[in-house]
């Protein structure tokens, strides 16, 4: 014979699954009379009761079994669930536990309900549905707080890291900015020295010629000297604005390397040869077309050329375009000059050093232009020098340029 004998804290779960939705209603309008549950206010009705169900049926659970320890994983999920949604709902801690304890209490004014209509219900078996009410609530409470300050936590965390990085970020761009402003100081020292310098030349030509008339064609020669010199100075200057200030994509095309070096081989020779230097040249005739920028080419060629010539008083340039393995070619530019001294070699690059002191006129800016097309055209520089022999500078360029994105 089976026995079909009812346990009274089951038909108490019943009677809350069966009157569910009024005891929904009656916590939802004690949380809407509870002056301290402001994020409550703010939500709509499916956002308010979205895990009761949950919550309910584990408690339920527990009543059917009498033991809580069955459903304790269930419960901690749906708590856990819970306690992230209000987070992000808003709710402070305070406003979570208060929410929990309205639905305690409501659940204790059905427990008294049922206790009062059922007379099977004892004293010892509310006793101890309402430990399990407690018990459960307990749980829930704290784990949803645990999940809720994890959230926070994680969010800390999180803008905590932002933070840094900000302050990363704002510490490289103060640091940017001091390097920017020494760099626009150092500018206005080095051309208002050059031009000082320029002026007092023409001064002196003048007054030669004032003095000595026999001599004006000396004194013109100077001053032509000068006047080619800042033209160098204000070119130099100009070329480096426009390039930092270009922001249009880079124009690929194909470049025939030898027709480039050819012309600048015939524009720097006469120029070279001048100073009573020598100019060797050689090219490799497996280099064919190339996929670059010619004026940019043609550019860090000119540089260099122009600076080795500058630093060379005796000797020989050498300019030398050849294969570098698969994929890339080399330009290199060599001279038998002043040198860079090895304290002076982390410096090479920067805008307005010069190697061999004060009186080779120019900027400054050469290598710096160097670096920032090479930089565009995706080269890779190597140098070596030694004080008093010489310098030699190899760039590297890939054969095909891949247009930038």
């Amino acid at each position: 014979m089976t026995d079909t004998h009812e346990s009274p804290l089951r038909n108490f779960s019943d009677f809350i699954r069966t009157e569910r939705t009024r005891f929904t209603e009656q916590w939802m309008n004690a949380v809407a009379s509870d002056v301290d549950l402001v994020e409550a206010d703010k939500l709509t009705y499916q956002q308010l009761v979205d895990h009761l169900p949950e919550l309910l049926d584990g408690l339920c659970a527990a009543l059917d079994s009498e033991d809580l320890e069955r459903v304790e994983t269930s419960i901690e999920r749906n708590a856990k669930k819970h306690g992230k949604v209000r987070w992000r709902q808003g709710y402070r801690i305070e406003e979570l536990v208060r929410e929990l304890d309205l639905f305690q209490q409501v659940l204790d004014d059905a427990l008294e309900e049922f206790a009062a209509q059922d007379s099977s219900f004892t004293r010892r078996h509310e006793s101890r549905a309402r430990r399990l009410i407690a018990e459960a609530f307990s749980m829930v409470s704290y784990t949803s707080i645990k999940e809720v300050v994890s959230e926070r936590d994680r969010k800390i965390d999180e803008y905590t890291g932002r933070l840094e990085r900000a302050n990363h970020e704002l510490t490289l761009k103060q640091r940017l900015v001091s390097d920017l402003y020494e760099s626009r100081m150092q500018i206005t020292r080095s051309v208002a020295h050059d031009l000082r310098n320029f002026l007092n030349a023409f001064s002196i030509a003048l007054q030669l010629i004032a003095r000595a008339p026999s001599k004006a064609d000396t004194a013109l020669a100077l001053a032509n000297r000068q006047a080619a010199d800042m033209k160098q100075l204000v070119d130099e200057m100009v070329e480096y604005a426009v390039m930092l200030g270009d922001g249009a994509p880079l124009a690929l095309e194909q470049v025939d390397p030898r027709e480039l070096y050819d012309e600048l081989v015939a524009s720097s020779r006469p120029l070279i040869e001048a100073k009573g230097l020598k100019l060797q040249a050689s090219y490799d005739p497996a280099l064919q077309a190339v996929t670059s920028n010619r004026l940019k080419l043609k550019q860090i060629a000119v540089n260099l050329l122009s600076n080795a010539s500058k630093y060379t008083k005796s000797g020989q340039v050498e300019l030398h375009f050849a294969m570098a393995g698969a994929g890339h070619w080399s330009l290199r530019v060599s001279d038998t000059g002043v040198g860079i001294a090895a304290a002076d070699a982390d410096r090479v690059f920067d805008e307005f050093e010069r190697a061999a002191g004060e009186d080779v006129p120019g900027t400054g800016l050469g290598l710096a232009i160097v670096k920032e097309l090479c930089r565009l055209l995706n080269g890779q520089i190597h140098f070596v020098s030694r004080e008093g022999v010489g310098t030699t500078f190899e760039i590297r360029f890939p054969v095909v340029l891949e247009a930038q994105q």
